[in-house]
């Protein structure tokens, strides 16, 4: 059975915490060096349900890509939302550790496990990490359909394939348009909307688009977009993220029970649809599913 800082250490070799962006918050939050290691689990957030899912499981690690404290705090007192958090964690044995822009760029990353999830072939990195002479790290991928769909085809498939949430899909373009090439980017992507022009692919499926970028991308150029929800579009990860570790354990003779949430943490728990067009109803996901695919 390894040790905490054994997993550790394998989980930097995946994703080096010195790759984050410098306003990040990555590395292990919780949990004792020397304490053993059997049973882990992944999730995208590090929220109250996935600390006591981690706790009814038997966890000792908990790996999330979102951070508990991205901003600073002066308090951990159980009193406040994050702090029960981290009382919980620490009160059952529990390590914390988080992969977050570090895995957004890292090969394969956040983006390619999203990619995978659409069936989408992955060409290259949307934004190349510099610092990767092989040209494979780096934010978003840009991503050939194996054949053609429509905007509509494929706005459908990315709703069946997504882990359901209350948003679904919102699309934006021709439904009848043919796609050929996709931009995709796990998380929040509207500032990536000069590096998809420059890329000059069919469209852009991503989340978090506002309105005002959506609508300047949409008149700078006939781009489709689609957006997904948050969490969704980043789940994919840690199914990706658990198979990696678990190659690893096989490989260390570890024998690790590696376990991925499939608590859906998205905040939004409703969809109130307006009046919609008539062909609407292919972008829609099932909002009552309430889990991943």
């Amino acid at each position: 059975m390894p040790r905490l800082s054994e997993v550790i250490a394998a989980l930097e070799n995946l994703w080096p915490a010195g790759r984050a962006e410098s306003w990040d918050a990555v590395g292990t939050v919780t949990g004792d060096p020397d304490q053993e290691v059997s049973r882990v689990l992944f999730a995208v957030d590090p929220v109250r349900e996935i600390a006591d899912e981690a706790v009814k499981l038997g966890a000792d690690l908990l790996v999330t890509h979102h951070p508990l404290y991205l901003r600073g705090t002066t308090t951990v007192a159980a009193a406040t939302p994050k702090g029960r958090v981290v009382h919980t964690l620490i009160k059952h044995d529990i390590a914390l550790h988080v992969a977050h822009t570090n895995a957004d760029t890292a090969d394969p990353g956040v983006s390619d496990a999203l990619a995978g999830a659409l069936g989408l072939r992955v060409v290259r990195p949307l934004v190349p990490d510099a610092g990767d002479p092989e040209g494979r790290r780096g934010l978003g991928r840009i991503c050939a359909l194996d054949h053609p769909l429509t905007l509509r085809e494929f706005a459908a498939r990315a709703a069946e394939r997504l882990p359901a949430t209350a948003q679904g899909v919102r699309v934006a373009g021709d439904p009848a348009a043919v796609l050929r090439t996709v931009a995709v980017s796990g998380g929040s992507g509207d500032g990536l909307f000069d590096q998809v022009r420059a890329a000059g692919v069919d469209a852009f499926l991503t989340a978090d688009l506002r309105h005002h970028p959506a609508s300047e991308a949409r008149e700078q150029a006939p781009l489709a977009l689609l957006d997904a929800a948050h969490w969704a579009t980043e789940w994919p990860w840690c199914e990706q993220a658990a198979a990696q570790l678990d190659e690893i354990s096989d490989r260390e003779g570890w024998d690790l029970r590696v376990h991925v949430s499939q608590t859906v943490t998205d905040p939004w728990t409703a969809h109130a649809a307006s009046t919609t067009p008539e062909d609407a109803s292919v972008y829609a996901s099932d909002p009552t599913a309430g889990a991943p695919n």
